[in-house]
């Protein structure tokens, strides 16, 4: 345990380190994730003069937890294994006593650490412009949208590295990516709360994983009525899908990537 403990020690170090290194794009990272400001204006705006359920303010907190959610959850696993096919970069991977997996996760771990001074600073400026959306969310609800949070990156993380298994067989599989992305926006709550959808669609919704990996952390951290059981469960339960899933195609796409000659 204490070999175990130490590796991932040396491994995240490692990749922080590295992290520190591009540490002005971070800057440019995290403004990339600021989507959810832009839709807190236009959904601010569209709550003064119509009809949704939600005050103003309501609909400003809810996408700072959004940004917040977005922040955590964020992954780019797919551009990274794709090149490592495509210019057979894994292969050294492939030698080391660890799944190269690790690899991955220990970079995305770090690149949060790393950028989290860049998101309290962004948070407190925004509760300086919009001082009337401050709260203090109580215990209860903080630690289940961390743990929503990280479940979510859990998720988003294995539901793209699933897609980039796919790079064994073609060099374009970040286009999987792109396209899950369409319906990511749109059904995430990236862009609208669920809350605002009609009720059938929003049943029908609840039954893909999109959900789980933006509206559901969010809504827990600004209080609004959601199914944690469900939540929770189904977060788990498209984990396991995804994983058995990622598991097969690995086993599958070895064979193909030693059969190029890598």
């Amino acid at each position: 345990m204490k070999k175990l403990i130490k590796k991932a020690l040396t491994l995240l170090s490692v990749y922080y380190a590295n992290m520190l290194e591009y540490r002005s794009e971070l800057i440019f990272w995290v403004l990339a994730g600021s989507l959810p400001m832009i839709m807190m204006g236009v959904w601010v705006q569209a709550a003064e003069s119509g009809k949704f359920g939600f005050k103003p303010v309501d609909f400003a907190r809810y996408f700072f937890a959004v940004f917040l959610a977005r922040q955590i959850s964020v992954v780019w696993v797919i551009y990274d294994f794709e090149k490592e096919v495509v210019e057979g970069k894994l292969s050294p991977k492939l030698l080391q006593p660890l799944d190269p997996v690790w690899h991955h996760v220990a970079n995305h771990v770090s690149e949060r650490v790393a950028r989290m001074p860049f998101v309290l600073f962004l948070s407190i400026f925004f509760f300086v412009l919009y001082p009337q959306a401050f709260w203090l969310p109580n215990i209860t609800n903080l630690f289940l949208f961390i743990l929503a949070a990280i479940m979510a990156f859990a998720l988003r993380f294995i539901i793209q590295y699933t897609f980039a298994m796919f790079a064994f067989w073609t060099e374009r599989a970040a286009a999987l990516e792109n396209l899950w992305l369409l319906f990511f926006m749109f059904l995430s709550g990236l862009i609208a709360p669920l809350d605002v959808f009609p009720e059938d669609v929003r049943n029908i919704v609840m039954l893909t994983p999109f959900p789980y990996l933006i509206n559901f952390p969010a809504s827990i951290l600004v209080g609004l009525p959601v199914d944690l059981t469900r939540g929770f469960l189904s977060i788990i339960g498209w984990f396991l899908i995804f994983l058995g899933a990622n598991r097969f195609l690995w086993r599958r796409g070895l064979k193909q990537y030693s059969g190029m000659g890598a």
